[in-house]
């Protein structure tokens, strides 16, 4: 990941930070086919849902490098534009091929535990998001 210049001059390059959009069902009609490039140029990293709603809306997240998130159904997403979302790891658990991952939830009230899944993630497909993007995964092999 790109190194973070933060405010106290300490350089990371273990760290990112971007957005994330929830949604329940992502990824119906024209949405699979743009959204996911125009969430990437926005500063997306993440999405959070309990389900997709087709397998190439998720692949085009995937191959723009962003991470598609799930939880279990009964898991209530009450959080608010604005709360944070901490996932240690996250990289060596994508490489890994962990597929439940535990994070942080950050808001005006506290910190909440979430667990969130990555499930039948291929091999390639966790390189492509390790790589940032199907491009940057294309690049690395030549």
């Amino acid at each position: 990941m790109d190194k973070l210049n933060h405010p106290n001059g300490a350089n990371n390059l273990n760290t990112a930070i971007g957005s994330v959009i929830f949604a329940n069902k992502p990824g119906d009609g024209s949405a699979r086919e743009q959204a996911a490039s125009s969430q990437k140029v926005l500063g997306g990293l993440a999405n959070i849902a309990y389900e997709y709603a087709t397998k190439r809306y998720r692949s085009n997240c995937i191959n723009w490098g962003i991470i598609p998130f799930t939880i279990d159904p009964e898991e209530p997403f009450e959080y608010q534009p604005g709360d944070k979302i901490f996932i240690p790891g996250i990289r060596k658990a994508i490489a890994g091929g962990i597929e439940s991952i535990p994070a942080k939830i950050i808001t005006d009230s506290g910190i909440k535990d979430i667990q969130l899944h990555l499930k039948g993630l291929t091999r390639e497909e966790r390189e492509i998001i390790i790589s940032g993007s199907l491009i940057n995964f294309y690049a690395r092999k030549k």
